[in-house]
């Protein structure tokens, strides 16, 4: 029997010893660059809060501010310490570090969200300040949406989590062919 082109076909034989085909490893860029934009969104999230501790005036104190404003606040610092996490568990190629992402940025965009109603103004005038880039607060918190809604694109897509799970196979001790194991002696 012939194979194509008048070859003699060739009957698959035993199985091979040795080494196994190595796996394929799959590509980090998405996790990568979420745990990128996550850094700068924590960096963006933490400086708003701590500007605000930095700037209050002498004999005001925290008690001082709303019940929403100080959640408000609470919010931004937690948001920005799981995008830190998150990041630098990403980097480490830690599961845990996309899931922080995801939680870091959802609670960034919450918290710029929801300060129109933390601090009364309405929602007009806090989209007028974001988008005219009239402060530098204004950039912080668009660049704080844009960056935590790209990173959390990109840390929900099923190549990150590829990524972070992928485990090199252990690799098999070679082994000589055609020798047998030695039999005991009786």
């Amino acid at each position: 029997m012939t194979g194509p082109y008048g070859y003699p076909a060739q009957q698959p034989g035993p199985p091979s010893f040795g080494y196994p085909a190595q796996q394929a490893r799959p590509s980090g860029a998405t996790a990568i660059i979420a745990a990128v934009l996550g850094l700068v969104g924590s960096l963006a999230s933490g400086f708003i809060p701590i500007r605000y501790f930095i700037e209050l005036p002498s004999g005001f104190s925290l008690s001082n501010l709303p019940g929403f404003a100080l959640v408000e606040l609470v919010l931004y610092l937690v948001a920005a310490l799981f995008l830190l996490m998150g990041a630098l568990a990403t980097f480490f190629r830690s599961l845990i570090g996309a899931i922080l992402l995801i939680l870091g940025s959802l609670l960034a965009i919450l918290a710029v969200v929801l300060e129109p109603i933390a601090f009364r103004v309405p929602y007009r005038i806090h989209l007028d300040i974001l988008l005219r880039f009239a402060t530098f607060d204004g950039v912080l918190r668009l660049a704080m949406v844009v960056f935590g809604l790209v990173a959390l694109l990109l840390a929900v897509l099923p190549p990150t989590f590829r990524y972070l799970r992928w485990r090199p196979a252990p690799i098999q001790p070679y082994r000589p062919q055609n020798q047998f194991p030695q039999q005991g002696g009786w």
